[in-house]
């Protein structure tokens, strides 16, 4: 249920989030949004890793294209608030990832949720076609993903019978394990840690690349490869994350 709502509403919000920053206008659906729901500490942290995401990587984004990064991060959140406010999904202990492909001209641009993945395909000197991961899966034994979910008390360790399985854990109970650091929903979490807040990543095309797979292991629910021949603007893919 969380997937599906994510699935119907975020290309919305994308679309409409870039509409406003194309056209100047900041009285968008997202800042509006802000003023329900009340004020959590993943509204905080949203807020706090936009900026300092923006200041840390806006250096190696093209100018051109850093409003729609801007739309993306912003979408990302009102679609995480838009969950919290649902009447009928309950997204306590249930959420999804996601990740998705915008594509502008020669260049693409990514947002990854979790552990979802967009891999190019791209010819090597000789001709044969080679995988080249576009995004990084954002899971809780990253040291940066580590770092604010032990700030704000989450606790961080895998099972003895899965110990290569990193999860997060509340900080007086071992539950929910959830195994990854980023996700819609799941907001038993995001007072410790657990932000929706994407990566988001910049790829230039060339002739060498054929397509993208937009990859997950769990309920694809979307096309999921993508011709970099073809034209089309927007792609999406979600799991769900419990």
């Amino acid at each position: 249920m969380v997937a599906r709502k994510v699935r119907d509403t975020l290309p919305f919000l994308l679309c409409s989030e870039w509409q406003v920053k194309s056209s100047g206008d900041q009285s968008n659906t997202s800042e509006n949004g802000n003023t329900n729901g009340g004020s959590h500490l993943d509204d905080v942290l949203d807020d706090d890793l936009i900026e300092a995401m923006e200041a840390e990587s806006n250096e190696k984004f093209p100018e051109i294209h850093l409003p729609l990064k801007r739309s993306m991060l912003k979408a990302f959140r009102s679609m995480d608030k838009e969950l919290k406010l649902h009447p009928t999904i309950d997204c306590f202990c249930s959420g999804s990832t996601a990740v998705s492909l915008v594509m502008q001209g020669q260049d693409i641009i990514v947002g990854n949720v979790g552990d979802s993945r967009a891999v190019l395909a791209t010819r090597d000197k000789d001709n044969y076609l080679m995988a080249v991961q576009l995004t990084v899966d954002l899971k809780p034994n990253l040291p940066k993903e580590a770092a604010r979910i032990h700030k704000y008390k989450g606790r961080v360790f895998a099972l003895q019978d899965e110990p290569e399985v990193a999860r997060v854990w509340l900080p007086n109970s071992d539950s929910p394990g959830l195994a990854m650091a980023r996700a819609f929903g799941d907001f038993c979490l995001k007072d410790f840690g657990l932000i929706s807040v994407p990566d988001v990543y910049y790829h230039r095309i060339t002739d060498r690349n054929e397509f993208v797979v937009l990859a997950t292991d769990g309920v694809i629910i979307s096309p999921n490869i993508i011709s970099l021949q073809k034209k089309k603007i927007l792609y999406h893919l979600y799991r769900n994350a419990d």
